[in-house]
């Protein structure tokens, strides 16, 4: 796998667009600088990897825009050992936007052939998140709670199910509404049975289904 001086280039002038957009986490824009995107696509797609759009993948699912991408995990705050729950690890490109941020991941993927592609492609790359292929509603209450959670598809409500699993103080950033498009929430657990509800505005996304594939 090449990421050449090509590659690199292309890659600044990604940021720096994402940059221009309003995203002003300097930690994100470095570990966005850092990861070769093109990795997480298909060969032969490499200037396409370094436009600020959404792109297929496999399974009929998309590898989300940079600044949406970019967008979402500022909305997380992370903090180095953070541990964090990401629904849909789709390319897997999030998460190793979030483990270069330091966080510990859980992952977990509904499509079988995505999570058989990624957990490859985490090897090759050298990243070790704790990848798991199953149900996003249903969340990894064996490993909760966390510090943050992250959902990457568009979710008709939140489950209460991923609500239990965050610690006091911790936060969902999740794109709620219809496959129309829906809003970026950030929800924070204030205690067991109040949580604070921010909105930053419309997005679109594939949508949260249930079970696994």
């Amino acid at each position: 796998m090449i990421d050449s001086f090509k590659h690199k280039g292309l890659r600044r002038r990604l940021v720096q667009s994402i940059q221009r957009k309003g995203i002003t986490d300097t930690n994100v824009l470095e570990v966005m600088n850092k990861i070769p995107r093109h990795f997480f696509m298909v060969p032969g797609f490499d200037e396409r990897a370094y436009q600020d759009n959404a792109f297929p993948i496999a399974a009929e699912q998309t590898i989300s825009q940079p600044y949406t991408v970019a967008f979402q995990t500022s909305l997380l705050n992370i903090k180095k050992n953070d541990k964090i729950l990401e629904i849909g690890t789709g390319s897997g490109y999030q998460t190793a936007v979030l483990l270069e941020l330091g966080a510990k991941v859980y992952t977990v993927e509904r499509q079988k052939e995505l999570f058989t592609l990624t957990s490859k492609l985490f090897k090759k790359l050298n990243y070790y998140p704790k990848n798991y292929y199953g149900d996003g509603y249903k969340g990894l209450p064996i490993h909760a709670p966390f510090d943050k959670i992250l959902i990457t598809a568009g979710a008709p409500y939140v489950p209460e199910t991923l609500k239990e699993q965050l610690k006091t103080g911790a936060c969902i950033v999740v794109p709620v509404g219809p496959q129309s498009g829906q809003d970026m929430l950030r929800i924070t657990k204030i205690s067991d049975k109040e949580f604070k509800t921010e909105n930053f505005g419309k997005f679109a996304f594939v949508p949260f289904l249930k079970g696994k594939n």
